[in-house]
């Protein structure tokens, strides 16, 4: 394994993945990979930049099936297309819109190739993440699911146990609908509650199914909950489950949209508290699987407030030592920023000076909603892993 390697997946072909005028703007990763290369991230010793291909028909229906594709390239030239989701507010319509998203999963692909056969320690595709889609349905922002095709072809290479922890503030449904079955795959979402939002799954009894069961860990946490919250709950589940699964490779989809900012959901996390989360999936990675860890985007609409800041964090996190939350944003990447989105704030430090408290859970606490989510999940799942889910230890 090339140790001390970080593969970065990128193409400026990847920004044609857009919508319009759409929450799921592509500005937001064209942002990151400029305040990236602007802080030096891009140009560490160990960065290796890969350049990727659309993935394959054979690798796409892994996945999904042959007539959603068919209809994915039918779509944008029938302006009167209904079905699969598609010609939606949520998922409208555009030119290229599957080669675009081929490009995607491929990047994906491209991730967890370089780690898998050894050629990087760790892999990101801040492109990536497009969880919500299904075998023959988009949804939410979504056309084709890239971590999923991505998890498909590490078991067609031989993989046995892939860890997928998903910390966007939407459950990650479409990636454990297409595993549920499949002991091989761990999924894990931290999110806010179905029971407020989109996509209104991801409850603490979705487990796994026959075969499988304990290899769904589902944590919906209530609105409002912020950094303490957040990564007491991360820390009161998310190890124990992934230790107990013993897995090969971590793919974690990091969606930057459970942050305070954002204008679609109603967590309340910092950029601290997201870089704190990307540090604790590494120190797992390293821990657990030699450090194989492949790192995606997500969700996240705060286009230039949140997002490119957190993916930067992401990306140094992965290649290195992470950045300083109290360095300031360099002035030629907030003057960039200024002409890509005219009249939205431009972030001024790295951070948002908010240090997360390192706080643990322990039982009896129940009188905390977070708290009570967190027993919530540990009783629906630690059981089914020989855990004990009053344990604290465990």
């Amino acid at each position: 394994m090339a140790d001390d390697t970080t593969a970065v997946v990128w193409d400026k072909a990847l920004l044609d993945y857009d919508m319009g005028d759409h929450p799921l703007n592509p500005v937001r990763i064209e942002l990151t990979m400029a305040l990236a290369r602007e802080l030096g991230v891009l140009d560490r010793p160990g960065v290796q930049l890969i350049t990727p291909r659309p993935a394959t028909e054979a690798e796409l229906t892994r996945v999904h099936r042959a007539d959603y594709l068919d209809a994915v390239r039918q779509a944008p030239i029938d302006p009167f297309f209904l079905g699969w989701g598609l010609n939606t507010p949520d998922n409208p319509v555009f030119d290229g819109m599957h080669e675009s998203s081929a490009r995607i999963c491929g990047a994906s692909i491209a991730a967890v190739e370089a780690v898998w056969h050894g050629a990087a320690r760790r892999a990101v595709n801040v492109a990536g993440g497009l969880h919500h889609a299904m075998p023959a349905r988009a949804a939410g922002f979504c056309v084709y699911n890239d971590p999923a095709v991505a998890i498909a072809w590490l078991l067609d290479h031989g993989a046995q146990r892939v860890a997928y922890l998903d910390v966007d503030v939407h459950h990650g449904d479409g990636v454990q609908a297409v595993f549920y079955n499949d002991p091989r795959v761990l999924t894990v979402s931290l999110h806010e509650t179905p029971l407020a939002l989109f996509p209104g799954t991801g409850f603490c009894d979705e487990t796994g199914g026959p075969g499988a069961e304990g290899t769904a860990v589902n944590v919906p946490l209530p609105p409002g909950t912020g950094d303490a919250g957040w990564l007491r709950a991360f820390h009161a589940v998310v190890p124990s489950v992934v230790r107990a699964f013993a897995p090969e490779i971590i793919v974690s989809q990091c969606g930057a949209d459970a942050h305070r900012l954002d204008p679609l959901a109603d967590l309340q996390l910092s950029v601290d508290g997201q870089r704190a989360a990307y540090i604790a999936m590494r120190a797992l990675a390293d821990e657990l699987c030699e450090g194989r860890w492949v790192a995606m985007g997500g969700g996240g609409y705060a286009l230039v407030e949140v997002v490119p800041r957190a993916w930067t964090h992401l990306l140094a996190v992965a290649s290195g030592e992470p950045l300083d939350p109290g360095a300031r944003v360099p002035k030629s990447w907030q003057k960039f920023a200024a002409d890509r989105r005219p009249g939205t704030p431009v972030p001024e430090m790295m951070g948002d000076g908010t240090p997360p408290p390192q706080e643990t859970w322990s039982p009896g606490t129940d009188t905390d909603p977070v708290d009570r989510a967190i027993l919530a999940a540990r009783l629906a799942v630690f059981p089914l892993h020989g855990l004990d889910p009053h344990d604290p230890r465990d």
